[in-house]
């Protein structure tokens, strides 16, 4: 389904990672992929996931610090020419803004989580662009949180809120390109980032018990709806939240 495609995997933090499940779809698909780490504290957990998915680039990228971002798409310029997809599943907010109120956040805390949440996904779709001259798909991770308050989500709702927002205007601004750009907006997961969430057990719960399939979503679940994304099957889809959440957000 994707032989011959190149993409790139930003996001992988271990093997319960939702970019580990949207990377596994895509390898068994037959894509080459690159894969990023954030540090060499970070590179003993994402290291065992790139040599399953055989990846044939395994890079670090930390988009707080200078340069590393560019050297990451030159490489992929230099060694491959074209970029066909991307994928954007990275998240951050300082702890203490996290768990606090909306009405508490400090400023330097919500500018920090606009630029690691929203802002890279700009830098990396304009590093990305001329790489997709022939067309090419980009997907980032969102999140209920952005439509309904969600309790203990907090800050993050919205900042997830503009990733959506800015979802629609790459798509709307790289369509004539053939550029397609969505968000996939998964149910909770047991992901490490999620395990930041304060009371991150009950929000499983309440998801499992309210959502019509009366389940929760799995790595797998995620993979199916990025590999279907990133595939001529979706070439006139873009500027979509999908939901993969067994049908959670319907219930208001």
């Amino acid at each position: 389904m994707l032989s011959g495609r190149k993409g790139l995997v930003v996001g992988v933090a271990n093997h319960a990672s939702i970019a580990t499940g949207c990377a596994r779809a895509f390898a068994e698909a037959g894509a080459e992929l690159a894969v990023t780490y954030l540090n060499d504290k970070a590179r003993r957990f994402v290291e065992p996931v790139a040599t399953e998915l055989g990846a044939a680039k395994f890079l670090p990228l930390d988009v707080e610090a200078e340069g590393e971002m560019e050297a990451v798409f030159a490489e992929i310029a230099r060694d491959w020419g074209r970029l066909d997809f991307l994928v954007h599943s990275i998240a951050f907010c300082p702890a203490e803004d996290l768990h606090g109120r909306v009405t508490d956040c400090s400023q330097a805390g919500f500018a920090r989580a606009m630029d690691v949440s929203v802002h890279s996904l700009i830098r990396m779709a304009k590093l990305a662009e001329p790489l997709m001259a022939e067309g090419g798909t980009i997907l980032t991770m969102s999140y209920y949180g952005a439509e309904k308050v969600v309790d203990h989500y907090n800050i993050m709702g919205p900042v997830k809120s503009a990733l959506e927002g800015t979802v629609r205007y790459l798509a709307a601004e790289l369509g004539p390109q053939g550029i397609r750009v969505h968000a996939i907006s998964p149910g909770p997961m047991a992901t490490r980032a999620g395990s930041g969430i304060a009371h991150f057990d009950t929000l499983i719960d309440n998801a499992r018990d309210r959502a019509p399939e009366r389940a929760l979503v799995t790595l797998e679940d995620v993979g199916g709806m990025a590999l279907y994304l990133v595939s001529d099957a979706a070439k006139r889809i873009s500027g979509n939240i999908e939901y993969v959440d067994a049908g959670y957000h319907v219930r208001g």
